[in-house]
This record gives C-alpha cells, sequence and structure tokens, in this order.
C-alpha cells in the first residue's frame, strides 16, 4: 500500500473517532506498527492530526455516530480488481426467484453490480448496494431499520426488533474484516451485532473474500470459520489458506483476477 493511501486512511479514521490507534490503523491498512507510527509522525508535523500516545487524534474531534471500520470509498480503491472477479463468482450463485441478503461491504458491492436482470429478493443492510439495485436491477430491495452511517455507507441498528427476522434467504454473501482458523473478523462491535441477525435467517453463508483477508486480523470474532459454507476469494490465495479452508470443510470457488483486470482494460479502451 503507497505512502499516500496510508495517510488517507489514517486521516479518515481520526475523523471516525475521538483515538485511532496504531493497532486500529495497521488492521485497516495490513501495514507493520513502524510504518504507521512514521505516518503519524510525518501527518502530525504537517499539521493534519495531533500525534497522541499510542496512536493519533483528529484536530478537531468528531463528536458522535462513529464505527471502527474503514470508509467505503477508502476500502473501494483496494484490490478493486479481485474484488470485481469475486463479485462475478458470486453473482453465479445466484438462480432469479430467490431470496438473499447482502451485507455492507465493498466486495458485495460487486456482487450487485453483477445482478443486473435479475429477479431476486434482496435484503442489504448497505445504503449503497441497495441504492444500487433499486436504480439498476428488477430486485425487491428490503433493508433493515436503523442509523445510516455515511462514512461506511451501511443501516445498522444496537436493536433486535430492525426488522431482519421476518426475512428468509436462501443464502447470506457476506464481506469480512479477516479470515483465519480463529474465525471470520470484523472490526467493530455494531457491525458484528447487525451480521449476527442477519445471518440468523439464512440457510447458507457465502464469504466474499479477496486474499489478502486471510492475513488480516482484528480483535473482534464475528463466527467460527465452520459457520460459513463457502468461500469466494481470487486467485493470488496461499496454499496454506487453501488448506485452513479444506480443513474447515468450505467448498472453495477461485475467481479469475486476470479476466476482471482485462475486462477493465478493455472498458477503458471502449
Amino acid at each position: 500500500m503507497h505512502e499516500r493511501e496510508r495517510q488517507r486512511i489514517i486521516l479518515s479514521a481520526v475523523q471516525e473517532r475521538p483515538v485511532a490507534t496504531v493497532q486500529d490503523i495497521v488492521e485497516m491498512t495490513g501495514v507493520s506498527e513502524a510504518t504507521i507510527r512514521r505516518d503519524i509522525a510525518a501527518l502530525a508535523l504537517q499539521g493534519r492530526l495531533r500525534k497522541v500516545r499510542g496512536g493519533a487524534e483528529a484536530l478537531h474531534p468528531p463528536q458522535v455516530g462513529t464505527l471502527a471500520a474503514r470508509p467505503f470509498r477508502v476500502s473501494e480503491s483496494v484490490n478493486s480488481v479481485q474484488k470485481r472477479a469475486i463479485g462475478r463468482a458470486a453473482a453465479r450463485l445466484c438462480a432469479d426467484g430467490e431470496s438473499i441478503i447482502i451485507n455492507g461491504g465493498t466486495t458485495t458491492f460487486q456482487l450487485a453490480h453483477n445482478l443486473v436482470g435479475r429477479r431476486l429478493q434482496v435484503m442489504t443492510n448497505s445504503f449503497a448496494i441497495a441504492e444500487h439495485l433499486v436504480k439498476n436491477t428488477k430486485c425487491t430491495v428490503i433493508v433493515p431499520a436503523g442509523t445510516i452511517y455515511r462514512e461506511q455507507n451501511i443501516i445498522l441498528s444496537p436493536f433486535e426488533n430492525d426488522g431482519t427476522a421476518h426475512f428468509y434467504a436462501r443464502r447470506m454473501f457476506m464481506g469480512a474484516q479477516g479470515v483465519s482458523s480463529l474465525g471470520i473478523m470484523e472490526s467493530d462491535s455494531l457491525i458484528i451485532q447487525s451480521e449476527q441477525r442477519l445471518m440468523r435467517q439464512a440457510d447458507e453463508l457465502v464469504l466474499l473474500v479477496d486474499s489478502s483477508k486471510f492475513q488480516n486480523r482484528s480483535s473482534l470474532i464475528l463466527c467460527p470459520l465452520e459457520r460459513a459454507t463457502t468461500i469466494v476469494t481470487d486467485d493470488a490465495i496461499t496454499d496454506e489458506a487453501r488448506r485452513m479452508i479444506e480443513t474447515a470443510g468450505l467448498t472453495l470457488v477461485i475467481a479469475d483476477a486476470a479476466e476482471a483486470g482485462l475486462e477493465r482494460t478493455s472498458s477503458s479502451v471502449a
């Protein structure tokens, strides 16, 4: 990850919470603590944030309504070719007439891009996905009750009665902050509450994660890895991650990232 991109993530992080710790930012970027400390020192020297013990804070800290999660607009630019390939592969698992759940995230957003022309019943806690499906598909779209978190483009509620209990889905498509033998990981407890409610309403759980997520770690575990039935990832997945998935008894679907890259090049030329 380039220095400019890392620093953009750091500046976004300090605007979302009172203090962004070094460990918070390491989990968002996947780089070393030493690198993050250097970036924080450089940004502090430029007068763009305030360096504090163990992390950084904004010069004008946020007041309320923040999540410990990377902003949607930042995540969207990370591993974008791989995410497009994963979204295309995941769409092949959907059949017209089915009911599905799609959680908020930039990889699952690519699934929504591949549902044009489909007729599905879709529940999603993603404002961005709901908007895209309404404008570009024939799907019926249902959203839970809650607050829209602008930075993450997600709808969340701390309450059980947010409407999800009235929806049944054949399968749920979900992204994640990280994946390991310990389980599927997320970065914020409010996100975990929402996703656990959604998971209860689906027969199958399909995890959409690019290969970098097998190296990512977070302090919060959403559920055991075995709760998923299928993992869709890109072809840069390591042998170690493949063995972990096989041991857990999950179906592995490999998306062709090179194909997605060629498609992007062709679109640019056109």
